[in-house]
């Protein structure tokens, strides 16, 4: 299957690139049968396409940032039911949910490697000039503008939190 990180599509053009590339890799996992695939790229053109509606109506279109949070979110949303699924001894459906996560993971750009996000980290706090943890707000702001959506938002909570300590 044909899949593109959001950042290819943007230096390709506009994110409608990003939704005819989606509705390519639908039509591939439609030909292919591929059930997981196909559930999974049409759940997430429906959570852009309602996020698109809430923030302008019905033509509206998502930046790439704001794809990347969809996309963040649907994962985190899948990571939950792992979890439940797990406590509720129903490991088929824990590994449905891991092979969406998969799916999903493909439309986000490359994460950033730990020592990325502690140089990211210690940038930020430099920058927003903070000295304390009551600083915390300020820095999230800009290490999460700095890393583009590359970042799991925990890591850099973390990391910003022992930055500042």
């Amino acid at each position: 299957m044909r899949l593109h990180c959001l950042l290819d599509l943007a230096e390709e053009g506009t994110m409608s690139d990003f939704s005819k590339t989606l509705m390519d890799d639908i039509k591939t996992a439609m030909k292919a049968k591929d059930s997981v695939a196909l559930t999974t790229l049409r759940a997430l053109k429906s959570a852009i396409k309602n996020v698109a509606i809430e923030k302008g109506g019905a033509d509206a279109e998502l930046d790439e940032a704001e794809s990347i949070a969809v996309i963040r979110k649907q994962i985190k949303q899948r990571q939950d039911s792992i979890t439940q699924f797990e406590d509720a001894a129903r490991p088929e459906l824990a590994d449905n949910e891991k092979a969406e996560i998969v799916v999903l993971e493909k439309y986000l750009p490359t994460p950033l490697t730990e020592a990325e996000i502690t140089a990211l980290v210690a940038e930020s706090v430099s920058e927003s000039g903070a000295s304390s943890k009551a600083d915390m707000g300020k820095v999230m702001k800009l290490a999460q503008e700095k890393s583009e959506g590359r970042a799991d938002g925990k890591v850099l909570s973390g990391l910003v939190m022992k930055a500042l300590s």
